[in-house]
């Protein structure tokens, strides 16, 4: 976990996973570096925001798979889920419901599942895919914690791969240019992005 700025109530704080995806912001924003996976990023948001001040809002930007064919581009995400955490089972072992799916106030559409399995095969892409467009390893852990704290959150996925056979190659050739691409939409839509 890094934080680097301050946070203040005034201004929204910017949520990222690692420093890849972080290399083209240039803002005078705070900026949360979580790490990779939902306990990192459950923990790094839920200390910073414990600790105070809260910010105005969470921005949470990062690379995500595509699970379907011609899903490209930069993403507001709507609904989120967890893909490796069995509810119903849990559900009818407990009575209990846990890890049902986190609808965004400020999203559209858009499904995201999340899982601490970096998605690069086929057959795993295949089963996901008829859940959600889009994969990713923390958004659901940054949804829960955000909802837990009161504290409003969005989240912005650039696709960066498909997902499927070779994706962690691709990952790695691609994440500049997503940085890039998640930097610009922050300029253009987030209040207070400024360099």
């Amino acid at each position: 976990m890094e934080l680097l700025g301050d946070i203040t109530p005034d201004r929204p704080l910017l949520v990222l996973a690692v420093k890849e995806e972080a290399q083209f912001f240039d803002t005078s924003l705070p900026v949360l570096l979580t790490g990779m996976g939902k306990v990192n990023a459950a923990t790094a948001l839920a200390t910073v925001l414990a600790r105070g001040p809260r910010p105005s809002g969470v921005v949470n930007l990062g690379t995500a798979g595509a699970l379907r064919p011609e899903w490209t581009g930069t993403h507001v995400v709507g609904t989120v889920l967890q893909h490796d955490l069995d509810g119903e089972l849990l559900a009818t072992l407990t009575g209990e419901t846990y890890g049902a799916p986190i609808a965004l106030p400020d999203g559209g559409d858009v499904v995201l599942a999340t899982g601490d399995a970096f998605i690069s095969d086929e057959a795993a892409r295949a089963r996901l895919a008829v859940r959600a467009p889009l994969v990713d390893m923390e958004g659901y852990a940054l949804a829960a914690a955000a909802e837990r704290a009161g504290v409003p959150l969005r989240i912005v996925k650039h696709v960066s791969d498909e997902a499927g056979d070779g994706a962690d190659r691709t990952w790695r050739d691609s994440v500049a240019a997503c940085s890039r691409e998640l930097a610009d939409w922050a300029a253009a839509h987030v209040p207070g992005y400024r360099a």
